[in-house]
């Protein structure tokens, strides 16, 4: 039989020790999120996966915001973020500090999230767009390449916040073997 932890047995980590312990070596970059609850999802995922900061670019809101903490409830507090306006300037930053840069988006000649092989020394940068419009193909075309999850229904659409946590999920996989 499984009983159900109860809050103080999780073992959570507090704001000063989350700040202070080690990250994967991951970066987020939003590209024109519109969704204040969609940000604040992609915070959750962040902290969860203790990853080592997001980039908020173009329109995506910024903490602190109302509708943001609704869904992020605190995470704004422990994930190092800041803000960009430009999303190709983002990367190019990025990738000028030896992050590889990856789109997250379905392209002619994109990669299966799960047939990527990462090292657990990668400093990787993933770029998730738009729920309307996705990615900016300026972006793609910055990009060091294009990561796509593979889908089976009739949609072929997730929404931004769940890929996220997919990607986080399959990346820190490789990148906590350190």
């Amino acid at each position: 039989m499984n009983r159900k932890l109860k809050v103080e047995e999780l073992n959570r980590l507090t704001i000063e020790e989350y700040k202070n312990s080690k990250k994967v070596s991951i970066v987020l970059v939003l590209d024109n999120i519109r969704s204040l609850h969609n940000v604040g999802s992609i915070f959750r995922n962040a902290d969860a996966f203790r990853i080592q900061s997001i980039v908020l670019c173009g329109i995506t809101a910024t903490p602190p915001n109302r509708e943001i903490q609704k869904t992020a409830l605190g995470s704004t507090d422990s994930v190092e973020w800041r803000y960009l306006e430009s999303t190709v300037l983002a990367v190019e930053e990025l990738k000028s500090k030896g992050y590889r840069v990856f789109a997250l988006e379905q392209t002619d000649n994109s990669s299966l999230l799960e047939e990527v092989r990462f090292k657990s020394t990668d400093k990787i940068a993933i770029v998730v767009g738009n729920e309307v419009y996705g990615v900016q193909q300026e972006v793609i075309n910055t990009a060091d390449g294009v990561l796509e999850i593979a889908q089976f229904g009739t949609k072929h659409s997730l929404n931004v916040s769940v890929s996220c946590g997919i990607v986080l999920w399959q990346l820190s996989r490789f990148m906590r073997k350190r």
